[in-house]
């Protein structure tokens, strides 16, 4: 008897404890997508000629009647009666499910009812990036929509096979997608190399399912850039510094940066201490048209200092730290990445302020004050940081996304 009470105190307990948890657990949001558009301006043909891999995306969200589009062509009902949807799938088994992520959370799509429902608020897009391979383009994309796919639904029926047919499924709501984004004037990437558990475990994907495909879908950084020219017309377009060392400097960090800025309308100017041809660590060259000494932050919307070995001239330099100084008290955007964030150490300006840089120059940053984080790009009291090279591209978008909104 005493081990029947015992067992039944552990029991009570337990179902006590799985009831909070349940009780405690927060409600899933439902979003009810708006009615898919059954009809368009495009045709097949030009869908097919419009579609094209595209890697560079503007930092803005897609609106709902867009996703809503994208999620009815991956996985939408056609026939009610007897749930038929976009994609073939052999004996009517849909072993695929569509994950959306955004910047509001990741959502799962439910077909039969047209909606999202939401499994996190959290914004995982960085983390899928750090699991794939095409990191810039799914860290940045409006929307990444997670193919994944259950092969125990095919195996009882089509054993061996199964794993087959599951891919070619795959494949069938993936090209409907990137279809569908071609017809909505937006760009899209299929990402097949990442590690699974990675985003398994990012997506918190229920056992048995597996992500077979990451498509990334957005506004294009082309259609960005005209957005903002338009917006600057009659204004004057934005204007931005990049301050390079005259040798040695990051290739990577220059170009990508540049890159960005050139695409979203800014003004570019590249200063250093010489005028003329500087090489930079990896052999590639650039030519400095303003010396640093004559820069009138006044004339600026951003400063920027590029990082690599070179940029230690700048350390000590009394002229630049005086400009990254003068950047702050004219509320200019002042941005460095790579070794470069030391420059703003050595000025003074990064005290209280959440900043990464390259790990080499973690211990100068806290010991300047800085909050150091280590993640690819912060953005505090209009001092922007980038990590290293690779962070470069989402760098120079920061400063651009930055600027055009001001």
């Amino acid at each position: 008897m005493k081990r029947f009470a015992i067992l039944g105190i552990i029991l009570i307990c337990f179902a006590s404890l799985c009831l909070g948890q349940r009780r405690s657990r927060t409600p899933q949001k439902i979003v009810r997508l708006t009615k898919p558009k059954l009809t368009g301006t495009v045709s097949f043909e030009e869908a097919l000629a419009k579609r094209r891999s595209v890697r560079l995306f503007a930092n803005k969200p897609l609106e709902s009647e867009q996703i809503s589009q994208l999620a009815w062509a991956g996985q939408g009902i056609t026939e009610k009666q007897r749930g038929l949807r976009t994609a073939p799938s052999v004996g009517e088994t849909y072993p695929i499910e569509l994950y959306f992520a955004t910047e509001e959370g990741l959502f799962v799509y439910r077909p039969a009812e047209h909606s999202l429902e939401q499994t996190s608020d959290k914004d995982i897009r960085s983390s899928l990036a750090t699991a794939a391979s095409m990191q810039e383009s799914v860290a940045m994309a409006g929307c990444d929509i997670i193919v994944a796919g259950s092969v125990r639904k095919l195996t009882t029926q089509f054993r061996n096979k199964a794993k087959t047919y599951m891919l070619l499924e795959a494949g069938h709501v993936a090209q409907n997608i990137l279809l569908q984004a071609a017809c909505l004037d937006l760009g899209s990437l299929p990402v097949g190399s990442f590690t699974t558990k990675e985003v398994s475990r990012a997506c918190r994907l229920p056992a048995g399912l597996e992500p077979l495909y990451i498509i990334c879908v957005g506004h294009t950084i082309e259609q960005a850039a005209a957005e903002a020219s338009k917006t600057q017309e009659g204004t004057g377009a934005k204007r931005a510094a990049l301050i390079v060392a005259s040798q040695n400097f990051r290739e990577e960090e220059l170009f990508e940066t540049k890159r960005a800025l050139d695409a979203a309308g800014v003004q570019t100017v590249i200063a250093s201490t010489r005028i003329g041809t500087l090489r930079g660590m990896l052999g590639r060259i650039t030519e400095a048209n303003v010396l640093v000494g004559q820069l009138n932050v006044n004339d600026y919307d951003a400063i920027i200092f590029i990082g690599g070995p070179g940029a230690v001239e700048y350390v000590a330099n009394p002229v630049v730290l005086n400009l990254a100084r003068e950047a702050i008290r004219n509320r200019r955007i002042l941005a460095a990445i790579g070794t470069a964030p030391t420059i703003l150490a050595n000025a003074g300006v990064l005290t209280g302020v959440r900043t990464t840089s390259q790990l080499t120059e973690r211990n100068i940053l806290v010991l300047a004050g800085a909050l150091y984080t280590g993640l690819p790009v912060e953005e505090d009291r209009m001092i922007i940081t980038g990590r290293d090279p690779g962070a470069a591209m989402q760098f120079g978008r920061k400063i651009a996304d930055t600027l055009i909104g001001r």
